[in-house]
């Protein structure tokens, strides 16, 4: 299982234009109510013409895009990459007119490396990135100085715009880096989470199918009944007729092999409809091992409490898809056996799933249970544990578990899993 890479976005992930034409029109009221204070109200001088021309050029492209594309429009990463670098190069021109880095307003620079990190691809990303560096280097060049008092000249030493350009753009490296890495994540959790929702539905599918069969079998049982009743009828008119004896004797067979099949399956439903819908805690924990008992490592379970008292749950496809997962990933990296221990009190139901093998390497134990962490030590034999366990562990914790991973105590070699309900979580008489 291979980690996503943002970098394969799908066309429903792509930066909506809509987002950067209201951006882009903050932009223009922010600039504009700039250049109007610091011209009519402080009264600096500045070239008022030119960077009235910038902003309306970017008042004019951002209206033509609001009018030719759609809201619901996505761009592709190029066109995404272009817009932002246009507004990339619009905002330095006017800071190239205003004083370079020592303008307060230099740091907005970071603004479009920031939008295109986290939301596009990594390698256009970094293109904008290094038109923003190049942009800043280009900055602390400027002949223009800073709009100051009418008379006074603002000499800034150069020692202190290195350091100004160094300051902008490590807080360009870092809120780009910052924003990649939270849209990362949150692209692989909504994927984990996407994989989990599914997984539940086929449980909750499979669960259904012996209702399914029952309902089939009772809805066919009066049309199957009304041709076996027609059946006898043309035996009994045409059972002599030896040119449609053979025939009638063959449909009346069949009609009744027919209702024979159906009755077992009316039946098996009947006998097995109370072990579907309720399941106490050690018939749950044995369909839970039995599909692992045939690949070379022991089983063993344990019960520490008495079977009289234990817990009679509702069956939940999501609790028994999180211990098999579980399970199996014992049983995939033990050397020889895995031990079940489970224990009910009145108010915990508790189980701990152990094996002997190398168990878990202390940096993935940090990392325990996140979307598309794939390696569970470094000598790893047999699959990993990444979305899988994932899933596991969100789909108990969903039925109100809390586990904790960790390596077997004593010094002993080998994983240790702990999952612990609320008993009322596992136990349908206190659940009412």
């Amino acid at each position: 299982m291979t980690q996503p890479d943002i970098a394969d976005i799908s066309p429903s992930q792509r930066l909506r234009l809509e987002t950067l034409i209201r951006l882009r029109w903050l932009a223009v009221a922010g600039q504009s109510i700039t250049v109007i204070v610091v011209t009519f109200w402080l009264g600096f001088p500045l070239p008022l013409v030119w960077c009235s021309v910038l902003i309306a050029l970017l008042a004019t492209v951002n209206f033509y895009l609001a009018v030719r594309y759609s809201p619901a429009h996505r761009l592709t990463p190029a066109a995404a990459l272009t817009l932002l670098a246009f507004d990339l190069g619009q905002l330095m021109a006017l800071l190239f007119m205003t004083g370079g880095l020592v303008n307060p307003f230099a740091p907005l620079i970071c603004v479009p490396v920031i939008i295109s990190s986290s939301a596009q691809p990594i390698r256009y990303s970094l293109v904008l990135a290094v038109l923003a560096v190049a942009g800043i280097t280009a900055l602390a060049f400027t002949p223009f100085p800073l709009p100051w008092f009418p008379g006074t000249l603002l000499v800034v030493p150069p020692i202190l715009t290195a350091g100004f350009w160094i300051a902008i753009v490590s807080t360009t490296a870092f809120a780009a880096f910052y924003s990649y890495r939270v849209s990362l994540e949150a692209s692989e959790l909504s994927d984990a989470l996407a994989a989990t929702e599914l997984v539940l539905q086929r449980e909750k599918h499979l669960s259904q199918l012996d209702g399914l069969a029952a309902a089939a079998a009772h809805e066919l049982g009066t049309p199957l009944a009304t041709i076996s009743v027609v059946a006898k009828e043309m035996q009994r008119e045409l059972g002599g007729d030896p040119r449609f004896g053979e025939d009638v004797q063959l449909l009346r067979s069949q009609s009744e092999r027919c209702r024979d099949i159906l009755r077992r399956l009316t039946t098996l439903s009947a006998e097995d409809e109370e072990h579907m819908r309720l399941l106490p805690l050690s018939s749950l924990l044995e369909e839970v091992m039995a599909p692992h008992r045939e690949f070379g490592i022991k089983l063993t379970l344990i019960e520490e409490s008495e079977r009289a008292g234990e817990p009679i749950g509702h069956r939940n496809a999501g609790i028994l898809y999180g211990l098999g997962n579980l399970l199996e990933n014992a049983v995939d990296h033990a050397r020889e056996e895995v031990t079940v221990t489970v224990s009910h009190t009145a108010d915990r139901v508790k189980l701990v799933i152990e094996d002997d093998g190398e168990g878990y390497a202390p940096d993935i134990l940090l990392r325990i249970g996140e979307p598309y962490v794939t390696k569970r030590n470094r000598d790893e034999r047999a699959g990993g544990l990444g979305l899988g366990l994932f899933i596991a562990k969100t789909l108990l914790e969903r039925s109100g578990a809390r586990l904790a991973f960790g390596n077997r105590r004593g010094g002993a070699p080998g994983a240790r899993v702990e999952v612990e309900w609320p008993r009322a979580r596992m136990d349908v008489k206190l659940a009412k």
